[in-house]
Parts: C-alpha cells; sequence; structure tokens
C-alpha cells in the first residue's frame, strides 16, 4: 500500500492576481462581443490605487476599457479604499497597440503555401482528466476552488459580512494506492474587517465554510489553518501587486497536470495557449469518460503560422483499458487540432471567457462550457466493445 500527500491552492476572485484575470477577459469578451474576429491579448497589472491595461488588441469595435475596470471591482466587491483598492477612486491607465502584422500574417488562410489558419503561436499545452471526481478533475484542485467560491458566497451573502474580498485557500490529501483516501489538512486566508477576533474568524470559516464543503470528508482529525499571521486586514492590490496570468496551476490542474507554461486570460482563441490547452481538456474528458483511461494526459505543440499540431503525445499513467498507441490515433481521429478546427468545433467566438477568470477554467459543471461537454463518450465507448 503507497501512501502520499498532494496539495492544491485556489485563490477568490479579490485576489489580485484574479481581479487582473478577470479584467482581462472582460475587455475580450467586449471584444468578441462587437466584432467576433477581433484580436486580443490582453494583460492587466494592479497596484495600491492604480491599474495598468496593456498588451495587443486589433477590432473594429469600441470597448470602454476604465469603464470595464471599474465594473469588475465593483462586481468583486471592491468598493472602499480599505479594501485595497477602490472601483470609484482608483487611476486608470491604459497602453494598447494593434497586434503584430508579422504574427497576423502567420493566421491568415492565404498565407504562404498553407490554406488554413496558422498557430497563433508557438509552444505546448498539456489536458488532464482523471475520474476521481464527477468533475473528472483531481479532488485536491476541486475541493480547493469550492473552498474559496464558499469564501466569497459566505462574504456576499451576508453569512460572514466582515471578510472583504482578499483570500487563499490550499486542500492537502491524502493518497492511497493512487486513489484519494482522506483530507489531511485545509489551510485558508481570508481578509476580513477589523473589529473581528481571531477567535471568533477562525470558528466563522471552520463552520461556514469548510465543514460545508468537505462534507463526507470533514473529521476532527483534519488539521485546519486558518489566517495564521494572525491578522488579514491590509489585503488586494494595496497588499500584493496583481498581473494577468499569474495564477496558471490554479486555473488548470491544481499541479496534478502538467502544463504549458502560457496563461489563458486575456487572449483570444486564436492563441493556442488558451484553445489548444481546451481542446485538450476536450479530447482526454472525453476518453476518462469513456472508460478507454482512468487518467490521461496529453500534450500538444505548436509552430507559430503553422496549421497543424507539431507533436501529440498521451501517457495514461498505467490505467489505460486499450493500449496508449491506439487512444492517440483514437484522438487523432475524433478531435481536430488545428486552431480553426478549434474554433469551429468548440465555438470559441462567443463572449464567454469572463466567467472562467475565477475558479478554474476547468472541471466546471456549474458552466456551461464547450469544452467541459461530454459528447464523444458513446462514440469512443465504441472502441472498448472492440478490444
Amino acid at each position: 500500500m503507497k501512501k502520499y500527500l498532494f496539495t492544491s491552492e485556489s485563490v477568490t476572485e479579490g485576489h489580485p492576481d484574479k481581479v487582473c484575470d478577470q479584467i482581462s477577459d472582460t475587455i475580450l469578451d467586449e471584444i468578441l462581443k462587437g466584432d467576433m474576429h477581433g484580436h486580443c491579448c490582453c494583460e492587466v497589472f494592479t497596484t495600491t490605487g492604480l491599474v495598468i491595461v496593456g498588451g495587443e488588441i486589433t477590432t473594429n469595435t469600441y470597448v470602454d476599457i476604465p469603464k470595464i475596470v471599474r465594473e469588475t471591482l465593483k462586481k468583486i466587491g471592491y468598493t472602499n479604499p480599505d479594501y485595497g483598492i477602490d472601483c470609484k477612486s482608483c487611476a486608470v491607465i491604459t497602453t494598447i497597440d494593434e497586434q503584430s502584422s508579422d504574427i497576423a500574417q502567420g493566421e491568415k488562410h492565404e498565407h504562404l503555401q498553407y490554406k488554413e489558419m496558422g498557430a497563433g503561436d508557438q509552444g505546448m499545452v498539456f489536458g488532464y482528466a482523471c475520474n476521481e471526481t464527477e468533475e473528472f478533475m483531481p479532488l485536491p484542485i476541486t475541493m480547493a476552488h469550492k473552498l474559496t467560491q464558499r469564501l466569497a458566497e459566505v462574504r456576499k451573502n451576508g453569512t460572514l459580512k466582515y471578510l472583504r474580498p482578499d483570500g487563499k485557500s490550499q486542500i492537502t490529501i491524502e493518497y492511497v494506492d493512487g486513489k484519494p483516501n482522506s483530507v489531511h489538512t485545509v489551510v485558508i486566508a481570508a481578509q476580513h474587517d477589523e473589529k473581528i477576533s481571531l477567535e471568533q474568524l477562525r470558528e466563522d470559516i471552520k463552520n461556514h465554510v469548510i465543514k460545508p464543503v468537505l462534507g463526507d470528508y470533514f473529521n476532527d482529525n483534519i488539521k485546519i489553518l486558518v489566517n495564521e499571521t494572525g491578522r488579514f486586514v491590509k489585503g488586494g492590490p494595496a497588499a500584493d501587486t496583481g498581473l494577468t496570468g499569474r495564477k496558471i496551476i490554479v486555473d488548470t490542474y491544481g499541479g496534478m497536470g502538467r502544463h504549458g507554461g502560457g496563461c489563458f486570460s486575456g487572449k483570444g482563441p486564436n492563441k493556442q495557449d488558451r484553445s489548444g490547452a481546451y481542446m485538450a481538456r476536450y479530447a482526454v474528458k472525453n476518453i476518462v469518460a469513456a472508460g478507454l483511461a482512468d487518467r490521461a494526459e496529453i500534450e500538444v505543440s505548436y509552430a507559430i503560422g503553422y496549421p497543424k499540431p507539431v507533436s501529440i503525445m498521451i501517457n495514461c499513467f498505467e490505467t489505460n483499458k486499450i493500449p496508449e498507441e491506439q487512444i492517440l490515433e483514437i484522438i487523432k481521429k475524433h478531435f481536430d487540432f488545428t486552431p480553426s478546427g478549434i474554433i469551429k468545433n468548440l465555438d470559441l467566438l462567443k463572449p464567454i471567457y469572463a466567467q472562467t477568470a475565477t475558479y478554474g477554467h476547468f472541471g466546471r459543471n456549474d458552466l456551461n462550457l464547450p469544452w467541459e461537454k461530454l459528447d464523444k463518450v458513446d462514440e469512443l465507448k465504441q472502441y472498448l466493445n472492440n478490444k
């Protein structure tokens, strides 16, 4: 019997990095609402009282960026300077250029000898899925997200009125022979008002956040660590600068699956950092849901301007029910990884991205995301019957 501990973390929508992700993706959505073929690669930086929006955008529509910044901050709950930034009084600076013409020509269908859309960048992406949760995600990242979602919920619905927008969760799961067995440790950092006592906060977080999320996993042997510095009043951008794309492991598989390194938020579907990773998740989720493997991960790589993947690799961690080589051929047959094929099959030219900027891009059963659909399962099950 092999035992080990595995830890994943999540952050609330008020975390400075996630503030930036939400602004970036809301700008992208606004562009796609008015110009579905607009190109956007937008990044945000925030610190005390300041938001800077920069990047490369080519579009024929108008986007009121300062308005988006202020509305996003208000929606999150940054309505008071004491919280770290204030939606009404913060400064907003924009510095936007058009997409490089050298990059743009590589994406055009008529470019050189290629008669279809080329990749918007080089690089590799990964997709991961496992059957240890109903979301086909690792349990640690699934629970970590639910903890931060619950932190935001009890703040907004008034259950814990003294909470402020910034916060983090971390959860350690004990695995036995590769399967989750129990919760070992829960760590919570919750920004709060001055007046609440540490003892009261810890008791409230335990009863209103941790217990409801853990459910049957909760027991008195779990180590619970809440605001271990003893104080978390100063938070948000005033305590920690924020930057788009700095929570890439939170956004994906919590470290259980590998990551190609490119962030998602603020990038349009022409960028394979984002759309390729979505397609990779779509493929392996359907593979696992169809029962071809209990766990699966694929790597897909691209060359800028070239329309087909340079390589596709699969690893089923010895849980595959048919040979990995056969699963790889099945993936190539049933899933189109060309940039144009990804955009078409996942319908990625719609303004669907702001909702992904918090609590993970994958395993979101609360959202109707095209890369989470299981429409290939019945088709793939036939390969089990034919083995």
